[in-house]
């Protein structure tokens, strides 16, 4: 009997998609099948921004004051 092995994945760029599992043997035979999510999952602005490069998340206006003081000071260096 032929056992489903369910994974999501996102689509790299070029349109390569990778799968990853420890169930899956090297050099075993198997057939892959990728269907399109067809609901449109809503994330947050956080999630989002935590997902940017850089990891930067910033919670008062005074983080971000302070940030930009620091990266104008580094540009004087």
């Amino acid at each position: 009997m032929q056992k489903a092995l369910h994974i999501r994945t996102t689509v790299q760029p070029g349109g390569r998609v990778e799968v990853a599992s420890p169930e899956l043997e090297a050099g075993q035979s198997v057939d892959v099948v990728v269907t399109r999510s067809s609901s449109t999952e809503r994330r947050s602005v956080v999630d989002i921004l935590a997902e940017a490069p850089g990891h930067r998340l910033f919670t008062t206006g005074k983080e971000v004051d302070d940030y930009i003081k620091e990266e104008r000071a580094s540009w004087d260096r």
